[in-house]
Formats: C-alpha cells, sequence, structure tokens
C-alpha cells in the first residue's frame, strides 16, 4: 500500500469535505472491489486446500504423523492441526 498526499490527488471540495470528518490522519481508502477470502485470488487457498486432503488421506491408509511431517516439511504439531481440525 502506497501513501499518497490526498491534497495532490483529491479536487478541493472533496479534502475540505474529508477534513471535516478526519484531519491530519491517516485514512484508509478500500479499493471498491468485491471482497476476495484470503488465497482465492492467486490460489493458495485452493493449494492448502489440496494439501491439507493428501495429508488426511494418508493419515487414513496407515502413515504415521512422523512421515508425513517429514515428506510435507511441516512440523509435527502443524500436521496433527490439520489432522485433527474439524
Amino acid at each position: 500500500m502506497k501513501y499518497l498526499n490526498a491534497e495532490e490527488i483529491l479536487p478541493k471540495y472533496l479534502l475540505v469535505e474529508i477534513q471535516k470528518h478526519i484531519s491530519g490522519e491517516i485514512l484508509y481508502i478500500p479499493s471498491g472491489d468485491e471482497h476476495v477470502g484470503w488465497g482465492e485470488k492467486n490460489g493458495s487457498r485452493r493449494y492448502f486446500e489440496d494439501r491439507n486432503k493428501k495429508i488426511k488421506q494418508q493419515y487414513q491408509i496407515g502413515v504415521s504423523l512422523e512421515q508425513i511431517s517429514e515428506e510435507y516439511g511441516l512440523a509435527y504439531e502443524t500436521v496433527r492441526k490439520i489432522l485433527y481440525k474439524k
């Protein structure tokens, strides 16, 4: 996120209206695009869902937590959380 000076980009009348509500503070203005959930835009969400599904399948067929942990490069506790999460 880049800092922009409102005085340089907004029309004077709009700047005056905004200053009535907030002055000298940092103001975040959302893009206006429809909200997209975490990882949906770049595919991360799908990647982790698929990975976690494979981990659960491996565990169900008898692969140990230690083996799964090594295969995926995850901490033992992380694998446990994946397996026991509803």
